[in-house]
């Protein structure tokens, strides 16, 4: 067990205790990760705020029930996954990515080679929107998150097998959207190029 989640643990059980300096701290140390997974996943920057909270409330009120059998960040990110995904289920519209780049706006490179690493974050981003949430979780957690496929699966509450089996599928159809979305940026003339 690492210091980083010996001291997650340890604020998790005080958090149990009541104690809310604890929770503050959690709350400051979780508070741009869900932020950034939740944004991601549910591409709502407007219902994102609300989600984190709604995350944190749960983890305030039960605190006392994680059992130590995951990462502290395991139980937080599946807590986070489930509330998305109540979020998605109730707002059946597509989801619009607002503006979800996380790198700074101010680059040391130069513009064109700004404006091409944003037009490709744009591209990724519109593919992502494409595939199926729990495609998405899944892509989220490993390349973003850093989740292995076993903590993705009792994040996501599903056997290790059926991710490996989303990341398969939601590889497949990555590799089918952005070439298309890179045709219909060249058909377009270039706009976003």
């Amino acid at each position: 067990m690492t210091s980083d989640t010996l001291d997650e643990r340890t604020l998790l059980d005080r958090v149990a205790g009541g104690d809310r300096s604890a929770f503050e701290q959690l709350y400051t140390v979780y508070y741009p990760r869900l932020f950034r997974f939740l944004l991601r996943y549910t591409g709502s920057l407007g219902h994102v705020e609300e989600l984190v909270n709604d995350v944190m409330l749960v983890v305030w009120n039960r605190a006392s029930d994680f059992r130590g059998g995951s990462k502290v960040s395991t139980w937080i990110l599946g807590i986070a996954y489930r509330k998305g995904l109540k979020s998605l289920e109730r707002d059946r519209r597509r989801p619009h990515h607002e503006d979800i780049d996380e790198v700074s706006l101010i680059s040391t490179e130069g513009p064109e080679q700004d404006l091409s690493r944003r037009q490709l974050r744009d591209r990724v981003i519109a593919a992502l929107s494409r595939l199926p949430p729990e495609q998405r979780a899944v892509l989220e957690l490993t390349y973003y998150h850093g989740c292995s496929y076993p903590e993705i699966a009792e994040i996501l509450g599903c056997p290790h097998n059926t991710v490996k089996t989303r990341m398969f599928h939601a590889r497949r159809k990555l590799r089918d959207i952005l070439p298309e979305l890179e045709r219909s940026a060249e058909r377009r003339g270039g706009l976003d190029r």
